[in-house]
């Protein structure tokens, strides 16, 4: 059962990954041609130009744009979150919703297994592929920046895990979400709506102290990017409610998928 589902769902898993990797080897390649002692006058500023809110969104106040590292820090791991958070979504709505779509749930009914059994290999598998893809991004990424020169590996690597807290929570919202429907159709604009509002939410939040509190609600105040990047840590309670949170859906995804009548 659990194989099977790896393979169902790798070329997914491929697909999503090779974006980011594609997106990071041209940063890789063309970034040391973009960064020199003119360019980087001309992007100090135009800085300076932004409102103050807006490049704290970006941690831009706290890191410059001025090596593959310091975009990385920014920017790019903007990308990483908003991209897995977008897989996990999507990995989420679909991984238990899909049988009964493809009219595959009477052949896994006929096998010797409980739909508990079933959940959880489902779920094992969705979050084996999010830290894979978490991981895949990571390694390639921590190569790129060996090439481009110097870098503070340590907190590359705490940044790196950062997305792990936002993605799982996401996958397992949307996994419970699932069991409410029975066409995948339904679920993935709403797992996408939660993806894209939780972001939106999360970068009003920096703008000032009025919508500071619109981070309460946005799963990827999870990732904790700016925490990591001033004080090079990972702050434990936000990996605990990470982990709570994302237990608790789990639980009542179990719980629903017992009780749902499938198609």
């Amino acid at each position: 059962m659990f194989k099977r589902e790896m393979k169902i769902n790798f070329k997914n898993f491929i697909i999503w990954t090779s974006i980011l990797i594609a997106l990071f080897l041209v940063v890789f390649l063309v970034y040391p041609s973009i960064v020199n002692s003119d360019n980087m006058q001309m992007m100090d500023e135009m800085m300076k130009m932004f409102p103050e809110e807006m490049l704290k969104a970006f941690n831009m106040d706290i890191s410059s744009i001025d090596s593959a590292f310091g975009w990385l820090k920014t920017e790019g791991f903007v990308f990483v979150l908003l991209i897995t958070g977008i897989y996990s979504g999507i990995l989420g709505s679909s991984i238990l919703l899909k049988e009964e779509s493809d009219k595959t749930i009477e052949y896994l009914n006929s096998m010797p297994v409980t739909r508990k059994s079933i959940v959880i290999n489902k779920i094992t598998c969705g979050l084996l592929y999010i830290i894979l893809m978490v991981a895949t991004i990571g390694i390639f990424n921590f190569v790129g920046l060996s090439l481009s020169g110097e870098f503070n590996k340590k907190l590359y690597i705490l940044l790196s895990i950062t997305s792990i807290f936002s993605s799982i929570v996401i996958f397992a919202v949307c996994l419970f979400l699932s069991t409410f429907t029975h066409k995948t159709k339904k679920t993935l604009g709403i797992s996408l709506g939660i993806v894209f509002a939780s972001y939106f939410l999360k970068i009003i939040s920096e703008m000032g102290e009025s919508t500071e509190f619109l981070k309460y609600i946005s799963i990827f105040t999870l990732a904790d990017i700016r925490n990591v990047i001033v004080n090079i840590t990972i702050n434990p309670l936000v990996v605990a409610l990470a982990v709570a949170i994302t237990i608790i859906f789990i639980i009542l995804t179990i719980i629903r998928y017992e009780k749902k009548e499938l198609v």
